[in-house]
């Protein structure tokens, strides 16, 4: 199937939608559903990530089941204001504000909040900075800043020249998502186009935030240490047993001994972008999570909760 005229895939259930940020940034993001609690969900950050890419199997769900969803393209990826004067220069500080004002232009005055890989730092700092806005939180498979840092953060520099092909393109591609059959020709000719369309923009943000290059007082602005651990926002993480981008061993298991308001999941067959590798069972857990507040026992049980540690009933059902 052809790219939109918006060099976008068409995804049933999902609408391509832009709004006037309050700065003037133009911002584009993915709309499902036209009722009840908003759900923000913030895409991963290798290049070409968007919110069609990151949440196309998630988003048309959540919208049939109740919720209001919105997937922005954030600074440097997608179709996002590619005018210099709004490149993510200070990283992910400047990702957060640009998600607060995203939630002011939609007037969400609260909403809950995920994010896979770059998306899941984002919401880590953006709940830390905002806790009064969000509902709920879920986490997946990436990085909750500097109260927990790791030398594979090093590792993951990817040259923007690298993907600017669709041949690179699917090679990457192949390394975040473990189910071939989700790597298809659309998919890939919508993450090139997006990677060619933000490369400068990209190269801004992933200076800023690979290579060290924000001042130290954006950095003690972003810092999480001693502050997520001991948040009320209730929140959960899941974690593939198969990603090969960040190991959940150790990664994930040093991460859930950190959080300990955290409920962790370790989902089996399933590679660093779980929400495309196993959508059935992530998106029952999102919609139960953000429904109701916990996860029912069936649930929990098809994601593997995890069992290092007493499951907190508060979210996770003990019948």
């Amino acid at each position: 199937m052809a790219l939109t005229e918006e060099n976008i895939m068409y995804i049933p259930g999902m609408l391509s939608r832009w709004v006037r940020l309050g700065n003037g940034e133009l911002a584009h993001y993915m709309t499902s559903g036209e009722t009840g609690p908003a759900v923000i969900l913030l895409h991963g950050g290798i290049p070409g990530s968007s919110g069609t890419a990151g949440w196309r199997f998630m988003a048309p769900i959540l919208g049939a089941n109740g919720f209001r969803v919105y997937c922005p393209d954030q600074p440097g990826f997608g179709l996002s204001d590619n005018r210099e004067q709004y490149y993510p220069v200070n990283g992910t500080l400047d990702h957060i504000d640009f998600v607060n004002r995203f939630a002011d232009a939609l007037c969400l005055d609260t909403f809950s909040l995920a994010g896979n890989s770059m998306g899941c730092i984002n919401t880590a700092h953006y709940v830390v900075r905002y806790p009064h806005r969000v509902d709920r939180f879920a986490l997946i498979a990436g990085f909750i800043g500097d109260h927990y840092t790791t030398e594979i953060e090093q590792e993951l520099r990817v040259p923007i020249g690298q993907t600017t092909d669709k041949g690179q393109m699917g090679s990457m591609m192949s390394g975040i998502i473990r189910n071939p059959n989700a790597v298809t020709p659309d998919l890939i000719e919508m993450r090139t186009s997006a990677a060619k369309r933000n490369a400068d923009a990209y190269e801004k943000w992933h200076q800023a935030n690979n290579f060290g290059q924000i001042t130290a007082d954006v950095a003690r602005a972003l810092s999480t240490r001693g502050r997520i651990d001991k948040l009320d926002v209730p929140g959960i993480y899941l974690y593939g047993l198969n990603d090969v981008i960040l190991p959940h061993d150790p990664i994930g298991y040093q991460q859930e001994d950190l959080l300990p308001k955290m409920q962790f999941f370790y989902v089996d067959d399933c590679g660093h972008q779980g929400q495309t590798d196993q959508p059935e069972i992530f998106n029952r857990v999102f919609t139960e999570f953000f429904r109701d507040g916990k996860v029912s026992r069936e649930a929990a049980d098809l994601a593997g909760v995890s069992k290092r540690r007493p499951e907190l009933p508060d979210l996770v059902a003990q019948d």
